[in-house]
Order: C-alpha cells, then structure tokens, then sequence
C-alpha cells in the first residue's frame, strides 16, 4: 500500500483562507506511486493553458518523467488556486501556447485496434495531420502513419524489446519523421537506453487509456508538438 501523502497549508491570496490539502498520487507505468508534493504556496489561476495545467514529475522508483495535472485546490470565495510544486524548484514556467489544445479524450483500451485508435488520436491530438493506419506489410514495424510522423503501437502484455525501436528508428530515419512509440506495458531497459539515443519519443498507456511520456523526446513532444500545431482532441 502506498505511504500518504503529508498535508499542506495552503493559503489564498485573495481572501486569506487558509486550505488543508493533501498531495495528489498518481500511478507510474512501473506500478509506483507518484506524489505530486507541494511547497505550500499558491498563485491564483486567472485564466487556463494547457502547458500551464501540467508539470514534470519524476518517479522515485524508477525515474522515468511524467507529465501530472498541476495541484488545485478550490477556495470558497471563487479563486482556484495552482499550487507551487516543492519536486521541481526553480524550473522555469511553462511558456504558453499560441493556441491552446483541448482535453485529449481517451479511449478505454480492451483490445490492440483500440490501442491503435487511441494512438491516432493522440498523434492527432499532438498536431500531426491526417495520421492513419500505415498501409505497410505485415511485420514492418509501422502501425501508424502521417505527414511527419510514423509509429509503431505495441499491445502485448511484455514490455517493448529494442529491436521494435530500432525499426521504428529507421522507419522515420528514410522517410525524415519524427519516431514515436506507444506500449500498453511498457519498455525494458534496453530499448529505453537505445531509444534515449536515437531520440525516438516513448508512451506508454495509463489505466484511462491517455498516452504518458517515458522518456525526454517524448516530453518534448507533449509540449511543444510538432511546431506547435493543434490537434483534434
């Protein structure tokens, strides 16, 4: 059982109610519990973005970063509050986005084409234009493609082998498009390590069905999309 989160006083700016709020948890791919602690301090949200509704948090077990909805906490008096994160101090505010995306949507995943569906949507969600199913030979190792961008959607029950990130690799290599993978269970440690080195972006599908990042090109990707294009949610 996972240990709770310690509380925080959170005070509002506005009227000058004091909050008790405990931290939010969140489960990783690898099964641990992330706590999104706070530093106890508190800044009114005015108006939403999506990059700024989000932040960078590591999983103390495995280490992999995860994108987590920014703690909130509701006052009375009408204002929310976005609460200061005690796990990243000093990281730089997220810089808005020139047009905001809407919520992804998910899709509950029971079977691999819905795995794929999701995939897609996500990609289109991201900004990738008129992304389907690649229309390649069996055992190609590409499931999706787009206009700059091609991925592979694995949704067996063991984690992703380095060989599916090597092809994916190639793949986008000779036809000059970003690499992207998704997994339902996740990635060993070597097709993690090749794919940090070959910058192919890495997801794999939390319990919602929503795509998280593994690694940094996929962090990347989550924020800024391929040139800040919207997708269609």
């Amino acid at each position: 059982m996972a240990n709770m989160a310690k509380s925080v006083r959170v005070r509002c700016p506005e009227c000058g109610r004091e909050h008790t709020y405990v931290p939010c948890q969140y489960p990783c791919s690898c099964g641990a519990q992330v706590t999104l602690a706070t530093a106890g301090t508190s800044v009114p949200v005015h108006h939403r973005t999506w990059a700024a509704a989000w932040t960078e948090v590591a999983c103390a077990v495995c280490g992999r970063p995860g994108q987590w909805p920014q703690p909130e906490v509701d006052c009375p008096c009408g204002t929310t509050l976005r609460l200061a994160s005690a796990t990243a101090p000093g990281r730089p505010p997220e810089p808005e986005p020139a047009a905001e995306r809407a919520p992804f949507r998910p899709l509950t995943i029971r079977t691999a084409y819905d795995a794929l569906a999701c995939a897609a949507r996500f990609l289109r969600w991201l900004g990738f234009a008129e992304v389907h199913a690649a229309m390649s030979a069996p055992g190609s190792g590409i499931d999706l493609r787009g206009p700059g961008v091609v991925a592979t959607v694995d949704p067996a029950t063991l984690p992703t082998e380095e060989r599916i990130i090597e092809t994916l690799w190639l793949h986008g290599l000779n036809e000059s498009a970003a690499p992207v993978a998704f997994s339902l269970a996740g990635y060993d440690q070597r097709a993690r390590q090749r794919a940090g080195g070959l910058d192919v972006a890495l997801f794999v599908f939390d319990l919602a069905g929503t795509p998280q990042p593994v690694n940094q090109a996929a962090d990347t990707l989550l924020r800024t999309g391929p040139g800040g294009g919207d997708g269609d949610g």
